[in-house]
């Protein structure tokens, strides 16, 4: 897939995405990209991932919650990266104090792109991810195991020597910045 229909598609979803937020229970959440920790490399990965993306969390009573998500982002060899999916965590912890702190953990389905994987053609990835924060801002942070990488896609890049990445995003619920009071 050409890197302009990646963008297209890309800037189509977001423009989908942003009318409907306000009229649906929810909260929509602007993505920061930012950091991977590839664990124990020797390799000089880029480990700056910056990128911007939207979440929206589903407003649910059950402990379960449900999330979708697209972003782009630079990614571990400097080229950009694309990835639209949707996640279901289980709240393992919730209070009021701290500005309603929670804690999720779960797994994220996503589709992505990326230069040096099957020559920038999509490919489905399962991580089991976590998320932590309050009604204002938090953090996604997921993990991928070397063995991930070697069994479900076809990298062109080997790293022998990592044992794993750690990749965190920062959000911020759009709905709070912009809440009338």
């Amino acid at each position: 897939m050409k890197k302009s229909n990646i963008q297209l598609i890309f800037l189509v979803t977001l423009l989908t995405v942003l009318p409907v937020s306000s009229t649906m229970a929810g909260t929509l959440s602007a993505i920061i990209n930012g950091k991977s920790y590839h664990i124990n490399s020797t390799y000089d990965w880029n480990e700056n991932n910056l990128g911007l993306g939207l979440e929206y969390s589903f407003d649910t009573q059950s402990r379960w919650k449900k999330t979708v998500m697209v972003n782009g982002f630079r990614d571990s060899s400097d080229a950009m990266s694309y990835m639209a999916g949707g996640g279901l965590h289980r709240r393992l912890l919730a209070t009021k104090r701290f500005a309603n702190f929670y804690i999720d953990a779960g797994v994220t389905a996503f589709v992505m792109t990326r230069e040096d994987v099957n020559d920038n053609r999509p490919f489905p990835g399962v991580l089991p991810s976590l998320s932590l924060g309050n009604r204002y801002a938090g953090f996604n942070m997921t993990y991928l195991p070397r063995q991930a990488v070697q069994e479900m896609v076809d990298a062109q890049i080997d790293d022998p020597t990592i044992s794993g990445i750690l990749f965190v995003q920062f959000k911020v619920s759009l709905g709070e910045i912009f809440a009338r009071d």
